[in-house]
């Protein structure tokens, strides 16, 4: 019997020492959410993720999830106690994910200081800012922009297109078509893409749906001053249900004096992705549509002097799962030492949300002009365009704005946006079913219904 019982203390300790291992091991894991699911992106983050393991030890493992699947990922993960330790979100999940526990704010805002407040740009930071600190740490963004022939502004002595007025100026002047359209404006209806150019226009105006209490709705008068200068935009375009590909795809070939886009053309604009051939010429790898392009982020309407920039942000968050300290410092490490591997996963989309350190305030976004950009051919933003032009567009981020974040109602404009009845009705009205008064109190009237 006593040989047995040594035996059973015997197996005792070393199970238990095995466990102990195995939470040491465990220990020395942290599990990272991104949406960046595509396999060259992947495999960045992943060299980002090594780098990071061989300098500390702490194995990193990326997991991909798809963006859609996130809301009800990170919802029934934190009922099961098994979130990752970082996930790398987009803007919409800061506010709701911190209010319903799953973002450790205060875990964020410790290394937001650390690193120092000031190195960041002011709109990510402010856009995810919440009563226990910022929901998550800046790392990347950007701005929507109206692109335009600034060649052809200054042959006809335009000014930019930094407001309604210049806009339509500009298209009184250029609209030639079918040779050249004013314009190209987004009409289809199911499309985010409309969503997005609609909430940019409405917001250059002071126009919003949400105060701090909710739902207010529309103000009529700023609210038709936006749909008379959307209307006379799409009057400026082609005919049909437009989005994007025909914006980009009538730009690319000299038909469009403007047009409202993501950063992502860039590189397509200096030919080096085949997929989006520049046709302007009989060259499509061609850098003349570039270098006679213009970039606007913050733009005006008359009831809003000051106008606004669309942005989108994307954030590190510690989750309430998290090994809290371990997972600080992986998110320092990826914003600092390990920043160009996490921005180089796409430089044209991604702007840096930090723009340098304390000893050199401008590290960051220089390190990142440098990076190639392009797919079929590849080259640094700061060879296709001028230092000025990738200053201005960066800016953009320092006054990044989105309907709810400054009222802490994001959760609510986002339902009002995905809803697409703004989409609807602007539409209505454009094809003239019904006038602008009518048209605002159509969208309020259906937007009231939304919680």
């Amino acid at each position: 019997m006593k040989i047995l019982k040594n035996s059973t203390l015997l197996v005792g300790a070393s199970l238990m020492a095995t466990i102990a291992v195995a939470d040491m091991l465990a220990a020395q894991e942290l599990r990272v959410w991104t949406t960046e699911t595509q396999p060259a992106r992947l495999e960045r983050q992943q060299k980002m993720a090594a780098d990071y393991e061989a300098a500390t030890g702490v194995k990193v493992e990326m997991i991909p999830v798809d963006e859609q699947e996130y809301g009800t990922r990170a919802t029934a993960a934190f009922a099961a106690g098994d979130l990752p330790d970082v996930i790398y979100y987009p803007l919409q999940y800061a506010l709701p994910w911190t209010e319903a526990g799953i973002l450790d704010a205060e875990a964020a805002q410790e290394v937001l200081e650390e690193l120092g407040t000031e190195t960041f740009a002011p709109g990510p930071i402010n856009m995810a800012q919440t009563e226990d600190g910022v929901a998550g740490v800046p790392v990347d963004g950007w701005t929507q922009m109206i692109v335009y022939r600034k060649d052809l502004f200054e042959e006809n002595g335009l000014e930019p297109p930094t407001s309604y007025a210049n806009v339509l100026a500009a298209v009184e002047a250029l609209h030639n078509p079918p040779e050249m359209f004013g314009f190209v404006a987004a009409t289809k209806v199911d499309e985010g893409f409309m969503s997005q150019v609609l909430e940019h226009v409405l917001l250059a105006n002071g126009a919003t749906p949400v105060d701090e209490n909710g739902f207010k709705g529309f103000d009529e008068a700023n609210t038709i001053e936006a749909l008379e200068f959307y209307k006379a935009i799409a009057e400026a375009s082609p005919p049909g249900e437009l989005f994007w590909k025909q914006s980009r795809e009538l730009y690319f070939a000299g038909q469009a004096a403007m047009i409202i886009w993501s950063p992502f053309i860039m590189d397509e604009l200096a030919g080096l992705r085949d997929a989006a051939p520049v046709t302007i010429n009989d060259d499509p790898t061609s850098r003349e549509l570039a270098n006679a392009t213009g970039f606007v982020t913050n733009f005006s309407g008359p009831s809003n002097p000051d106008g606004a920039a669309w942005a989108d942000s994307r954030y590190f968050g510690i989750t309430a799962d998290a090994d809290t300290e371990k997972a600080q410092d992986f998110v320092r490490f990826a914003v600092s030492d390990g920043y160009m591997d996490t921005l180089a996963i796409a430089p044209e989309g991604k702007f840096p949300s930090r723009n340098g350190t304390a000893e050199n305030p401008t590290t960051y976004i220089d390190g990142w002009s440098k990076l190639d950009v392009g797919v079929d051919r590849r080259a640094p933003l700061s060879e296709l365009y001028d230092a000025a032009v990738i200053d201005n567009i960066v800016a953009g981020l320092d006054v990044g704005q989105r309907w709810g974040v400054a009222e802490g109602q994001l959760g609510l404009a986002s339902k009002i946006i995905n809803s697409q009845a703004i989409n609807r009705v602007v539409r209505e009205y454009i094809d003239g079913d019904i006038d602008a008064a009518a048209a605002v109190a159509k969208m309020n009237e259906e937007l009231a219904s939304i919680e």
